[in-house]
């Protein structure tokens, strides 16, 4: 079954204006099937094949010249020299509609686009499934969306939960690490998952995640890094500005994918994670990917941020909005949100002045959105990508 991604129209748009597209994201989120989807005459090749890889390698701009286009180039980070070739193949040509690359290490790809194909790929970014993409096409609630995640094969047709987050591990994460890290005993790298995993919305302290798993601090940071590049996991870095200094500077743990999340916690069902006292932390996280995959939809890139003074009043996220205007987020996994719960909306909106904040939002699960006091309002997470178009 082929769910629709908000991303198709776009897509096709976008390769009307440029000679390359690349398409960014975490392992088996769906470039390939997306790219064959929408171009069905267009050639394709992946660099996940050794042979083919080593032949990309030894000869880039023959293995280049040698295929008709569009060409679709699969997993194209394996084969850093194909970057150069494709940008002379690109010059010799002055054509658009040429190739289409996807990639799943973010650090590798961006550095080939920017050192060679500058302005002449665009990058777009494809995240698991969202709430709507799902749900246009299955009948499913949230809260067995935050268990399941999104990647679309968990939906395409009926899987072991488990067995699948298990092998996905083994043959994607686990290989990809090797091939960075160059390490053969991932024991220890499998524990430092988990225990990333458990800290999902928390700050981030190297020490402690190093201490826990047994490892040095130095070594925590190089794998968390790992983690990064691999699109696993994401950074929320807090928020600045000219008035803020004396906020908290550690970054923010989110996991790309609630459904990997979950299956590293230990969860086995979806009322065993909503009833554990880490349900709060999977809707924050839920809610932080609902809101860049929105803005991913549009080939738009959201800085989110969380806002954090040193006397623990926290913001779980902030948004930047026209001519210097903030939007603050709170997420709460209830339908009626209380005095208790805006407490820290009030307290930056005092910080920053309400020339700077229009409006709160207090992202929950109510059904119709409704004004908690003045300016702020609660919200259900449908509600919130509204208004941020």
């Amino acid at each position: 079954m082929w769910i629709e991604r908000k991303l198709q129209s776009l897509l096709k748009e976008i390769f009307d204006q440029f000679p390359a597209i690349l398409i960014a994201g975490l392992r088996q989120t769906g470039k390939t099937s997306l790219l064959q989807r929408q171009f069905p005459d267009a050639e394709y090749t992946t660099l996940d094949l050794p042979s083919t890889r080593i032949a990309a390698s030894q000869n880039p701009l023959e293995f280049i010249e040698s295929r008709n286009t569009p060409l679709i180039i699969d997993e194209i980070q394996y084969s850093p020299e194909l970057f150069n070739a494709l940008k002379i193949v690109i010059d010799r040509r002055k054509s658009r509609k040429l190739f289409l690359l996807t990639g799943s290490q973010n650090f590798h790809l961006m550095q080939g686009v920017t050192e060679s194909l500058a302005g002449r790929c665009a990058l777009l970014q494809l995240h698991p499934l969202s709430l709507s993409e799902i749900q246009t096409r299955i009948e499913i609630s949230e809260d067995d969306i935050i268990f399941t995640g999104g990647f679309p094969e968990l939906h395409a047709s009926k899987k072991n939960h488990d067995v699948w987050f298990s092998s996905y591990i083994a043959t994607y994460l686990e290989r990809d690490v090797r091939n960075i890290l160059n390490v053969s005993d991932l024991r220890d790298f499998n524990l430092f998952m988990r225990a990333t995993a458990l800290r999902i919305t928390s700050r981030l302290s190297y020490s402690d995640l190093a201490r826990d798993i047994g490892v040095s601090v130095n070594t925590a940071k190089k794998w968390l890094s790992v983690l990064s590049v691999l699109g696993a996991i994401h950074l929320v870095e807090p928020y600045f500005s000219n008035r803020a200094k004396r906020i908290i500077k550690s970054p923010k743990i989110f996991y790309a994918d609630t459904g990997l999340c979950s299956f590293l916690c230990g969860f086995t069902s979806p009322r065993q994670l909503h009833l554990s006292p880490m349900a709060g932390y999977f809707f924050e996280n839920f809610v932080y990917t609902e809101i860049i995959k929105h803005f991913s939809f549009q080939g738009k890139r959201c800085n989110v941020y969380y806002w954090r003074d040193t006397h623990g009043r926290e913001v779980d996220f902030i948004l930047e909005g026209q001519a210097g205007k903030i939007i603050p987020i709170e997420c709460k996994r209830t339908e009626n949100p209380n005095e208790k719960d805006i407490k820290h909306l009030r307290a930056i909106i005092d910080y920053y002045g309400k020339e700077r904040i229009d409006r709160c939002y207090v992202v929950c699960r109510t059904n119709d959105m409704y004004e908690i006091e003045k300016n702020i309002f609660a919200i259900d997470i449908k509600g919130l990508l509204k208004k941020l178009r």
